[in-house]
């Protein structure tokens, strides 16, 4: 699996249930979120204890369900919500880290106009 640089990202904050696999998500992503789970977008979940990750990607013919799980520690997570905040692939990095991504300035872009 390559995640394409430009796909959006979407992180939702409410803890759920990880008993929840591919078809539980997908149905979460389209009735809660409100978004097509085929779109192309990463969707990523947390869970109640701050130590588990799981993703849902759809590529071509089929979905991706990765999951993380730190052995010690926990993640970094911003405050509960119902809702979904979309992530930078440089916020993704850092949340999959342990680094509390909310906390850290993103680089600023470059623009350039003369290329020689």
């Amino acid at each position: 699996m390559l995640l394409p640089f430009n796909a959006t990202i979407w992180f939702y904050r409410q803890p759920i249930d990880f008993r929840k696999q591919i078809d539980g998500l997908v149905i979460l992503v389209a009735d809660t979120l409100e978004k097509t789970p085929t779109s192309g977008q990463l969707f990523v979940f947390r869970n109640k204890k701050s130590d588990k990750l799981k993703m849902l990607y759809w590529e071509s013919e089929g979905f991706w369900l990765l999951y993380k799980r730190f052995e010690k520690g926990k993640f970094k997570f911003p405050c509960i919500a119902d809702e979904a905040m979309e992530l930078s692939m440089q916020q993704l990095q850092w949340l999959l880290s342990g680094i509390d991504f909310t906390q850290q300035k993103q680089p600023d872009k470059c623009q350039y106009s003369h290329f020689f």
